[in-house]
């Protein structure tokens, strides 16, 4: 058995013929497609010494622009935020745009490149489009400040007000009089009016109160002025006023203005109220209130 299967394989061997021409245009068509290969590979070599010198120049460049830039922030008083930020957003487009130039070189499309990194950019944009407002918003208050840490600011659209206690680049904290912690996004911020009552310093106390058709008006307005006046956290006392406000149906209004320092307003402006009345009280300066006559038939 061994014997037969032996003469088998040698008559398969003896069937088997090996081509001499057919092994000759194989062994030609490899040594063409290595020899055109070649000067592509040379010239890829080149572009991509030439790319990473491209690199390391490039990287010197924007390190000498960072620096600039740098030095132009700290001179323009920039907030701390606002100048780590926008330094690496510049950063960053400045290495995206390096990158760009070094595909060109190398030879890669760059304009399918650019494509889909605007396809992603708008993808995220939409996916984050409220906080890309409140970033944006953020970006804005610390550029313009159009109020700081410690300010007394009323936020008419959120129906809010308080002392700014923190500003993100996304939210804003304040805290209001009775002692909330509120986080308002900087998007709406960057959008309301605001009042800072706090940025010149001193404000305004203004102060209405009624007396009686029977009371001397000169006699209520100079008591109201003189009390005023003699309450120490009333600055500028030589601008302290007081006048007719209006005449109502059961009262005279007398109105009162007086100036404090920001931080103490809502302390003088109870003080006032409390010293003004306790006045009139002792001066018999009458103040008149609603009152319900039943009458009994």
């Amino acid at each position: 058995m061994m014997i037969l299967n032996n003469l088998c394989n040698e008559a398969e061997i003896e069937n088997v013929t090996v081509n001499p021409e057919v092994t000759v245009e194989k062994a030609n068509q490899f040594i063409t497609e290595v020899k055109s290969f070649i000067p592509k590979l040379i010239d890829f070599g080149i572009k991509a010494v030439i790319a990473l010198i491209i690199f390391i120049v490039g990287r010197f460049v924007i390190k000498f622009i960072l620096k600039c830039i740098g030095r132009f922030f700290e001179k323009s008083k920039l907030d701390t935020g606002v100048r780590n930020f926008l330094n690496s957003f510049i950063k960053i487009l400045l290495y995206i745009i390096l990158l760009i130039i070094m595909l060109d070189t190398v030879g890669v499309k760059t304009t399918s490149f650019v494509a889909v990194l605007g396809t992603a950019s708008l993808a995220i944009g939409l996916s984050l489009q409220g906080s890309l407002a409140n970033f944006a918003g953020g970006v804005l208050i610390l550029i313009l400040k159009p109020f700081m840490i410690g300010d007394y600011i009323v936020v008419n659209s959120a129906g809010v007000e308080g002392t700014v206690n923190k500003i993100d680049i996304f939210y804003t904290t304040i805290i209001s009089p009775d002692n909330k912690r509120i986080v308002i996004p900087n998007g709406n911020l960057s959008n309301s009016s605001i009042i800072n009552c706090t940025a010149l310093g001193k404000r305004r106390v203004d102060i209405k109160i009624g007396i009686s058709y029977d009371s001397d008006i000169e006699k209520a307005k100079k008591i109201a002025l003189d009390t005023v006046n003699q309450i120490d956290l009333v600055i500028e006392k030589e601008n302290s006023f007081t006048f007719v406000e209006s005449l109502d149906e059961s009262q005279i209004t007398i109105g009162i203005w007086a100036y404090c320092n920001s931080a103490d307003y809502l302390k003088t402006k109870y003080l006032i109220n409390e010293k003004v009345r306790m006045a009139y009280k002792k001066n018999d300066i009458e103040i008149p209130y609603n009152q319900l006559v039943v009458h009994m038939n």
